[in-house]
């Protein structure tokens, strides 16, 4: 593993600003950002996206000036906004550091990262670069976790619950809840791990990338180790896949029976799809965004990690 990049201490902050992210108006939050930095005489740059199309290429700008200066990449957002600039950032040479504004925050609170966003900024000043587990799905970053099948549904309906309801914890469990009333496919998946296939029907593949998350649910595994987790369900019923959500939300759904969980360096998964929805790609969800990729898709430990700025470990 090539030496992790240690900013100085008066290296410049390339900020990713999401207006759309968290509960909070971007204005404020780039006000208390700005007066933190400006009091501390920390030389910085704030990239507001206000427009969510332009977040990949404004991510890109960010990276490009921070490596004209030796500077840090910074990512303010939700998990979705940290996955896409990490992305970027992602073998770049540059370190990385992150500002959470989102509902969960899984990636900050794993790490150790203040959800205040004063005291996040503050940790900039201070926090050294240290090496952090990348997941891959076809090459693209995942942080927290990748899914197909019933878990990207359940992303797109909670945020069309969101946009009418605004976001909150309960609202994302309402829309969970809503999602799992109604009737879901079966997937039929062939899994190659370890040069060995086997064929599964379930109606969801989910891959851990994050401790935290996995612990809450119940299903502890040792991540950030090279090792990232997969869940699966069998097909059930509506009112067992309602128990499983109640098991899961009391951290408690590893011991479920219904539950296939295993540990894996790399995993391929060809999808039976018809030829039009073939072409059409499938569903994937990455950190909470949704997008189309072609089948096999192939999940794996990135060979280079993120060099994240946090507190040192156990300073948490």
């Amino acid at each position: 593993m090539a030496e992790p990049p240690e900013p100085s201490t008066d290296a410049p902050l390339f900020i990713v600003l999401n207006a759309g992210s968290g509960h909070n108006d971007a204005a404020a939050t780039r006000g208390v950002i700005e007066g933190v930095l400006a009091r501390a005489g920390r030389e910085h740059r704030v990239l507001l996206v206000e427009d969510p199309q332009r977040l990949r290429e404004i991510a890109a700008q960010a990276v490009a000036q921070a490596r004209a200066r030796d500077g840090v990449v910074v990512a303010a957002g939700g998990d979705g906004t940290i996955n896409t600039v990490a992305q970027a950032t992602l073998g770049s040479g540059c370190a990385f550091g992150v500002l959470p504004q989102g509902t969960f925050n899984y990636f900050g609170r794993a790490h150790g990262i203040p959800a205040d966003t004063a005291a996040a900024t503050l940790l900039l000043l201070t926090a050294r670069a240290q090496p952090v587990q990348v997941g891959l799905v076809n090459e693209r970053v995942f942080l927290v976790n990748a899914s197909l099948g019933l878990y990207p549904q359940l992303l797109e309906d909670r945020e069309a619950y969101k946009k009418q309801l605004g976001r909150s914890r309960l609202v994302a469990f309402a829309a969970g809840l809503m999602t799992l009333l109604r009737e879901h496919r079966t997937l039929r998946l062939g899994i190659d791990l370890h040069g060995r296939t086997r064929d599964l029907r379930t109606p969801t593949l989910f891959v851990g990338n994050n401790a935290l998350q996995m612990e809450q649910i119940g299903i502890p595994h040792a991540i950030e180790q090279g090792q990232l987790a997969a869940i699966s369900l069998r097909p059930v019923g509506t009112l067992a896949m309602l128990w499983l959500l109640v098991r899961g939300a009391l951290s408690k759904l590893g011991d479920a029976d219904n539950v296939l969980c295993f540990d894996f360096r790399t995993l391929t998964v060809t999808v039976s799809l018809s030829p039009r929805r073939t072409r059409r790609g499938v569903k994937v969800a990455t950190d909470g965004e949704v997008v189309r990729m072609a089948p096999p898709l192939v999940f794996s430990v990135s060979p280079e990690p993120l060099y994240l700025l946090k507190p040192e470990p156990g300073a948490a």
